[in-house]
């Protein structure tokens, strides 16, 4: 970089007519630190203080800009690069240690780390979070490997690194990692009072509620007049070795009810694989979460998740509008991000 990361983000805000705001000017201010102890010359490390941080940590709230700074920092720096959604790194990780399963845990972690560094010097994970015990038992032996790799990483989260896992099955195995990630992170919150997606420029004009014989109408209505001309056909998909059927296929364009994806064993891999085949997405009968359904809400999060990644557009109906729904008590933060995101994938263009 010849320009200062901070001029270059004022004329990338400007050149988008994005507000150029004071706390994510901070949070680049932030990067340019990380960036120039851990990329630029020996000789410049002896002027930081707070030597050995590997890795960027920002969290906040749901529409603050967590993701675009991180897809900003990304484009601007030359270095061996890869950028991942957590979901998919994980599934890389577990598909690599199903294939080298007649090996010690220790050399599968080791091997795979050794891969990654083949790859790249700084890996960048959106969306950091922790839900399921499995992940949460080896990401400390994982993360350590990483580290000792002098592999880089930078990781947006909606949680701070104290408060990941929070809650979950057997914590104390957990703690291991959370003491990694301290140590070696400058962790950064980023707050800004609005959420973006919330704003005029995005009215929700695809989210039908309440669940009745007029929404139906007007659901229907839509889905006829954007499958238009598009031949119907069954799609299967083999999703490690399990099919998965697809009724409602014109085309690219798709029509779901929340139980075909959210009542059935499905997990992250299922639905990339499935999210790959679609363009536009109709998801009906969205519920109400509660403690009772927490399984389902905890698939929903993680299905939109994946939809925003992949930035397909969707319309949907609900039982309520987006400002009244529920959430389990354990889902409560990350849910947050799933309502702010309903408001953008329902108001995204679509032709």
């Amino acid at each position: 970089m010849t320009d200062t990361l901070e001029k270059v983000f004022i004329t990338f805000c400007n050149n988008r007519n994005l507000e150029i705001n004071k706390n994510q000017i901070q949070v680049i201010k932030k990067l340019q630190y990380y960036y120039d102890y851990n990329f630029r010359s020996l000789i410049s490390k002896i002027f930081y203080k707070n030597k050995n941080q590997k890795s960027f940590y920002l969290f906040g709230d749901v529409g603050v800009g967590k993701t675009m700074i991180l897809n900003f920092f990304f484009d601007q720096i030359k270095e061996k690069k890869i950028r991942l959604h957590f979901n998919q790194f994980m599934i890389n990780f577990h598909e690599f240690v199903h294939q080298q399963k007649d090996k010690k845990e220790e050399n599968i972690i080791s091997l795979f780390v050794k891969g990654l560094k083949n790859k790249a010097t700084l890996i960048c994970f959106d969306e950091f979070q922790v839900t399921n015990i499995v992940d949460a038992m080896i990401l400390g032996k994982l993360f350590d490997q990483i580290f000792k790799e002098d592999i880089k990483i930078i990781v947006t989260s909606n949680t701070k690194i104290s408060e990941l896992y929070k809650d979950g099955l057997q914590r104390d195995q957990f703690k291991p990692f959370i003491k990694i990630m301290e140590k070696k992170s400058i962790e950064q919150e980023l707050i800004i009072d609005d959420d973006y997606r919330k704003s005029k420029k995005n009215l929700t004009e695809r989210f039908f509620y309440p669940l009745n014989q007029e929404t139906n109408f007007k659901i229907n209505k839509y889905f006829r007049t954007i499958s238009k001309g598009k031949k119907l056909t069954k799609k299967i998909l083999n999703i490690n070795g399990r099919d998965f059927v697809i009724n409602n296929f014109y085309e690219g364009i798709v029509r779901f009810d929340f139980s075909e994806l959210c009542e059935q064993n499905l997990g992250s891999k299922d639905y990339i694989e499935i999210v790959k085949n679609c363009g536009f997405i109709v998801l009906d009968n969205i519920p109400q979460f509660d403690d009772i359904n927490s399984n389902q809400q905890q698939r929903f999060i993680t299905l939109l998740d994946i939809i925003y990644e992949k930035k397909i557009p969707i319309a949907v109906t609900s039982k309520l509008n987006l400002s009244s729904f529920s959430s389990s008590r354990l889902l409560e933060k990350p849910f947050k991000r799933t309502i702010s995101r309903l408001y953008e994938l329902t108001s995204m263009t679509y032709n």
